[in-house]
């Protein structure tokens, strides 16, 4: 195991000497310990990413052992990790200054151990009551809530010009646990994988059987070597500590407000599609085994933010981010047009394709929107405090930067509650889950503009 060896410049764990914008130090050293933080950062916020969204697979199998729940109950039981998860990322926002990155991560990372065997023990018991279970999706919020304390700890770590980037991969990497668990937990759930210490079998109708535990269970191990990892081979950075009241000036900067718009259009739309897809597919195409397809959205909109965030570093996140947004509006219209109607036509490829577009799109606007907030910063606090010095200027938008890009994803969040959410009200008010896809072009074209008159057109107040 990779381990934080003491060096010059550094008392145990703690960087006390952090230059990454001195070309100088980043070479010699800096580089090296950047790398290595993020390496350990991912596979931390994949399992928070895996549990955080498990009960978009769960639910679809309740019913099959025994659990007779309304869909209207299970898509509550969907939506509400996200509802927890985005109301946790706004004490996380503020956490890594306070207590130091490596500290939090390995904690935070820890905290998922108590969703994933309480899952596990929870669905083997039939008579398990309804309120346990939401307890517990409530609680699979943890892992929501490490996204905006691991996005905000990596980017103290790296200079301007490879901040996208390193973002990217962090959150891209991050985000794929969702589709890791919605490939993995379908093909767990069907072997007994801990044998006799992992329960004892559900038989359904067909005489078939499953290992539903497994599905909290399979995480478990990972998760425990993940926290190790994090506590002996990252860093705190001495120079990011910062009270919460020092963070706080963010809630008086008008862009920080703005980014949380335009972040709940890429990866609000993201991570609320990914809880809500599963069951969608399921009550508008009964006739699909949605479990064979449900990752592949996830898998497509996180490979995407991984691997885009070099166009905005190249190109200007505030332009990607206005034709990304285009490109949803388009998606989610194709979308519409291969929705049934009243029980009747649809077609699956077609609805399929453009969900599939629709995640991709996610994932570059999630990369675009991520680079704009540092470059936004770096002119704003010149401008707001024209009283500090270079050096001090370039510390206080570092520190904006970060607390902006953990806020603006805590807010983003909510949309893994609002979209499941706006599925299922949609569907008992119509029969049908076109109006809240409506309502989401509409926010869509909202965000064309904003992000237009902002950040993208021509002589735009803060051009990036």
């Amino acid at each position: 195991m990779a381990t934080a060896t003491a060096q010059p410049g550094q008392k145990g764990h703690t960087l006390l000497d952090w230059r990454p914008e001195d070309p100088e130090f980043w070479k010699s050293r800096g580089q090296a310990i950047a790398t290595r933080n993020l390496w350990i950062s991912i596979p931390c916020l994949l399992l928070a990413f895996s549990v955080w969204m498990v009960w978009s697979v769960v639910v679809a199998k309740m019913p099959a052992i025994g659990f007779e729940f309304s869909v209207g109950e299970r898509f509550w039981l969907a939506a509400l990790p996200g509802l927890s998860g985005a109301t946790l990322r706004i004490f996380y926002s503020f956490m890594v200054p306070i207590f130091g990155g490596r500290k939090w991560t390995a904690l935070s990372t820890a905290s998922l151990l108590l969703p994933a065997l309480g899952i596990g023990f929870a669905i083997q018991n039939p008579d398990t009551s309804y309120m346990t279970f939401l307890v517990l999706a409530l609680m699979c919020g943890f892992g929501g809530g490490n996204f905006a304390s691991s996005m905000a700890n990596i980017a103290y770590f790296y200079p301007k010009k490879t901040k996208g980037n390193a973002l990217a991969l962090n959150a891209g990497l991050g985000n794929l646990g969702v589709s890791v668990m919605q490939f993995v937990v379908p093909l767990v759930i069907t072997m007994g994988v801990f044998g006799a210490i992992g329960g004892e079998a559900q038989t359904l109708s067909d005489g078939s059987k499953l290992w539903l535990q497994n599905a909290g269970y399979i995480w478990v191990p990972f998760i425990a070597l993940s926290a190790v990892a994090a506590w002996f081979g990252m860093n705190d950075i001495a120079s990011a500590r910062a009270s919460f009241a020092e963070q706080s000036i963010i809630f008086s900067r008008k862009h920080n407000w703005i980014m949380c718009i335009l972040y709940t259009g890429t990866f609000g739309s993201f991570i609320g599609y990914a809880a809500g897809f599963p069951l969608l597919m399921k009550t508008q195409f009964p006739d699909v085994n949605v479990l064979q397809f449900a990752f592949l959205g996830p898998l497509v909109g996180a490979l995407s933010r991984a691997a885009t965030g070099w166009i905005s570093d190249k190109f200007g996140g505030g332009r990607v981010t206005f034709w990304t947004f285009l490109g949803m509006i388009v998606a989610v219209y194709g979308v519409l047009q291969f929705l049934p109607v009243d029980g009747q036509g649809g077609h699956f490829w077609g609805f399929f394709t453009c969900f599939m577009a629709l995640f991709f799109l996610t994932g570059v606007g999630n990369a675009s929107t991520f680079q704009m907030i540092p470059s936004i910063m770096r002119q704003e606090v010149p401008r707001l405090m024209p009283q500090l010095d270079d050096a001090a200027t370039l510390k206080q938008s570092e520190l904006e930067s970060s607390a902006i890009i953990a806020f603006t994803s805590a807010i983003a969040a909510y949309g893994a509650f609002f979209i499941p959410k706006a599925y299922g009200t949609s569907i008992s008010m119509t029969g049908a889950p076109h109006g809240a896809l409506w309502g989401f072009l509409a926010f869509y074209v909202a965000c064309v503009a904003i992000t237009w008159a902002f950040y993208s057109r021509k002589n735009a107040p803060v051009p990036c």
